[in-house]
């Protein structure tokens, strides 16, 4: 009598991994958020998108960032309240008001880029093996994949 041929793990199910993977998210993004001290994830969003896009109105970081603009406008009148974006008067067209980084609005999103970068470099170094940060590194294109439009 021949021996049974070694079973073939099962394929996790993708609603399964897609369960696994938001809480593994979550916990992580908390964890930035934790080093990023005490701005929002919102308000931060919103920096690094003029940081990348330059002066925008309203409207097209509402577009950007998938939000309403009313949500947009709450969070820039809070950036600008702590003097972190300024609104300025469009050259040619009074109805619009371009938002852009102060220079301390430059300078946090350049120091809170660093300190996110360092925290979870850090994690990656203290927690993961070798082999596992290799890993990491080739599933990041993946998730890249799977956050794009």
């Amino acid at each position: 009598m021949s021996p049974d041929p070694p079973a073939t793990p099962r394929a996790p199910r993708p609603r399964d991994t897609a369960e696994e993977l938001q809480l593994a998210l979550g916990m992580l993004v908390r964890q930035m958020r934790a080093a990023a001290g005490g701005i929002s994830l919102s308000q931060m969003s919103v920096l690094k998108r003029l940081d990348r896009l330059g002066p925008c109105t309203a409207s097209e970081l509402a577009r950007a960032e998938k939000i309403r603009p009313q949500s947009v406008i709450a969070t820039v009148n809070s950036l600008q309240a702590e003097g972190l974006v300024v609104r300025t008067p469009h050259p040619t067209d009074g109805r619009r008001l371009p938002i852009s980084l102060t220079p301390e609005g430059r300078a946090l999103v350049s120091e809170r880029r660093e300190a996110g970068h360092g925290r979870l470099a850090e994690l990656i170094v203290e927690r993961l093996s070798a082999a596992e940060q290799r890993m990491v590194a080739d599933v990041v294109p993946l998730l890249r994949r799977l956050a794009e439009d």
